[in-house]
């Protein structure tokens, strides 16, 4: 028995959704980790233009993946001001 079995499913489609959405969810729960990383990446910079890398290439992941509506775009926006914050005082 298979875990869609085990599921409240009525119907072949009920279970395909099931079997679309967990293969969604894995998928997008790696993204959200990879955010994680790469705002640590920014944090953890031992110097101002190693920081300011990092800050380019999470700005355009948080970027991509609100257009991609993984994360909210507002989320995106405070993540971004965050970390600008934090890169001004690190100069």
């Amino acid at each position: 028995m298979t875990l869609v079995e085990a599921s409240l499913a009525n119907t072949s489609s009920a279970e395909k959704r099931i079997r679309q959405e967990r293969k969604r969810t894995a998928h997008n729960r790696t993204q959200r980790t990879r955010i994680k990383t790469a705002v640590k990446k920014v944090s953890a910079a031992a110097n101002a233009t190693e920081a300011q890398q990092a800050f380019q290439e999470v700005s355009a992941l948080l970027d991509r993946l609100a257009s991609r509506r993984i994360i909210h775009r507002n989320k995106a926006a405070r993540k971004k001001s965050q970390l600008a914050r934090l890169l001004s005082q690190k100069d």
